[in-house]
C-alpha cells in the first residue's frame, strides 16, 4: 500500500482505481485547504484594491509567481504568465507570436504526437500566414528519430513546437537535440510540458527553451490554472493576446497603451484560487521530491509494463525503451473498441480514458482510431496494477467469443 495515498480525500474510497492522472491528477488535502483558505480568509481582487484584504490577496498572488520561477528556473519572475491551462497558453503563442512573425515561405514545424492545442492553434496561424506546417514522424519504436530531427528541421523553420512528454505514447522527447538543432537553423521552441512538470524536474535556462507550457491540474493544482513561460526579449516584443482590466497602462478614447510584464498577458480577473493552487501544489511535490517522485513511477510502470506485455491478447502502444518512456501506457484489446473495455474496466471501479486522446492524426498515424489509456502517478500502487490486469482478463472473456 502506498502510504501518500492517505494525502488524496478521492483515494480513500478503496473501491476506487484511478488510473487517469495524464487527464488530471487527484488533488492532495493540502491543496484543497489552501484554496479553502483563500476564500475563507484573504478573497479580494488582486492589483485592485489599496485596501489591507486586497493586498494580502496581492501578495499572495504574486507570491506563487515567484515560486514558479524557481520551480522551473526561470531567469526572471515577469517570465511566469498565468494562463487558464496549457491550451490557452498555446493559443496566445498562435496569436501573439505566431501571427506577427510569421509569413509565406516559412515553417512550423510539430510532432505527429502532438495534442491538439499544440496542433490546432497552428493549423489556423498557417493558414492565415501562408506558413507551411510539417510534422516529424515517429518510427517503429514510437520516437522522433535524430534523422528525422535534423531532416525537419531547416533553415525554412521559424517555429518548432514539441510536446515533453507524448500523453498518448509517453515517449520522451530528446528535446536538448530538438531545441539545439532548431537554434542552430534561427528558430524558436515551444516545448508543452503539460506531461513532464508533474513528473520530473524542468529547468528552462538549462534547456534553453524559449517557451514552455503546463497546467496546473495535471500536477495536483486545481482545475482552471496554467502558465506560460517565455523569455523576456520574446514576450517583451509580443502583442497581447486578450484586452481589458489591468493588462493596460493608459487608456484613452482612441487609443491605449499596455501594461509591463507580466501584467500585459495577464487581463481581467485571474483564477487567484488557481494560483494559489498551484502555489500549494508545488510544495507538495518539492516536500516530496522529484527524486522519490521518480523513483515510485519508475518502479511502477516496469511492474506494469512487465504485467501487460504477459497479455497476449493485447496491442500495446509503447517504446521498448524504459528509460524513455514515462506516466502513461496506451493498449486495446485487440478485436474490441476501447469504449467497451474502457466500461467494463468501470464497473469494477476502474478508470481509464479510453478515446483518441485529443491526438487524431497520431492515431491516423498509427492506423488505429483509438486506444485505452493507463496513465500513472506517484500514488498509484502494484496494487493497482493488479486490479487492471484482472479486469483486462475479465473484459478478454467477455468478448473473446466474439473476437474474429
Amino acid at each position: 500500500m502506498n502510504e501518500l495515498k492517505k494525502d488524496f480525500p478521492v483515494l480513500q474510497n478503496k473501491e476506487l482505481t484511478y488510473l487517469d492522472s495524464g487527464a488530471t491528477a487527484q488533488k492532495p488535502e493540502k491543496v484543497i485547504n489552501a484554496v479553502k483558505e483563500f476564500y475563507e480568509k484573504y478573497n479580494a481582487n488582486p492589483h485592485r484594491g489599496a485596501y489591507t484584504l486586497s493586498v494580502q490577496a496581492t501578495e499572495m498572488y504574486e507570491g506563487v509567481r515567484d515560486k514558479i520561477q524557481k520551480f522551473i528556473n526561470a531567469k526572471r519572475r515577469e517570465e511566469i504568465i498565468f494562463s487558464k491551462n496549457a491550451t490557452e497558453s498555446l493559443n496566445l503563442l498562435a496569436y501573439s507570436y505566431g501571427l506577427e512573425n510569421l509569413k509565406e515561405g516559412d515553417d512550423i514545424v510539430l510532432s505527429i504526437m502532438e495534442h491538439h492545442s499544440n496542433l490546432v492553434p497552428w493549423q489556423k496561424v498557417s493558414k492565415i500566414t501562408k506558413a507551411k506546417l510539417n510534422y516529424m514522424y515517429i518510427d517503429k519504436n514510437f520516437e522522433i528519430s535524430d534523422e528525422e530531427i535534423e531532416k525537419k528541421i531547416t533553415d525554412k523553420t521559424k517555429i518548432v513546437g514539441i510536446t515533453h512528454i507524448s500523453n498518448v505514447l509517453g515517449t520522451v522527447n530528446n528535446l536538448e537535440k530538438i531545441i539545439k538543432i532548431a537554434h542552430q537553423k534561427g528558430a524558436i521552441v515551444i516545448v508543452d510540458a503539460s506531461q513532464s512538470v508533474p513528473h520530473r524536474k524542468v529547468d528552462v535556462q538549462k534547456l534553453d527553451v524559449d517557451f514552455l507550457v503546463f497546467s496546473g491540474h495535471k500536477m495536483l493544482a486545481p482545475l482552471g490554472i496554467g502558465v506560460l513561460y517565455g523569455k523576456k526579449e520574446l514576450l517583451k516584443e509580443m502583442k497581447p493576446f486578450l484586452m481589458g482590466g489591468d493588462m493596460i497602462e493608459y487608456v484613452h478614447e482612441q487609443n491605449t497603451t499596455f501594461a509591463e510584464l507580466p501584467n500585459k498577458f495577464e487581463a481581467g480577473t485571474q483564477n487567484v484560487g488557481g494560483v494559489i493552487g498551484l502555489g500549494a501544489a508545488i510544495d507538495y511535490i518539492e516536500s516530496l521530491g522529484y527524486n522519490k517522485m521518480e523513483k515510485i513511477e519508475k518502479e511502477l510502470l516496469s511492474y506494469a509494463r512487465e504485467k501487460l506485455t504477459k497479455l497476449d491478447f493485447l496491442e500495446l502502444y509503447l517504446t521498448p525503451n524504459e528509460e524513455n518512456h514515462s506516466g502513461v501506457i496506451s493498449f486495446n484489446i485487440k478485436g474490441v473498441h476501447p469504449h467497451d473495455v474502457s466500461s467494463i474496466l468501470d464497473s469494477k471501479g476502474i478508470c481509464i480514458r479510453s478515446g483518441n486522446h485529443c491526438a487524431q492524426p497520431l492515431m491516423r498515424h498509427l492506423g488505429i482510431d483509438s486506444t485505452c489509456r493507463a496513465s500513472f502517478y506517484f500514488y498509484n500502487t502494484k496494487e493497482d496494477v493488479d486490479k487492471l490486469v484482472e479486469g483486462l482478463n475479465s473484459a478478454y472473456e467477455m468478448f473473446k467469443k466474439y473476437i474474429k
